[in-house]
């Protein structure tokens, strides 16, 4: 039951991470603090 799912930053939109959830447990998107490479900055990334 688990995905994969992109992470996007919300100040630039690029993809920058992919990673996988279980939509049977957590069906909310998810949203989280990462490392974003190309503003070389820690910003809020969302699932896309």
């Amino acid at each position: 039951m688990r995905v994969k799912i992109n992470l996007t930053c919300s100040s630039c939109q690029s993809k920058n991470y992919l990673t996988s959830k279980n939509k049977k447990t957590h069906p909310e998107k998810i949203q989280v603090l990462k490392y974003c490479p190309k503003e070389r900055k820690v910003t809020l990334h969302l699932e896309s």
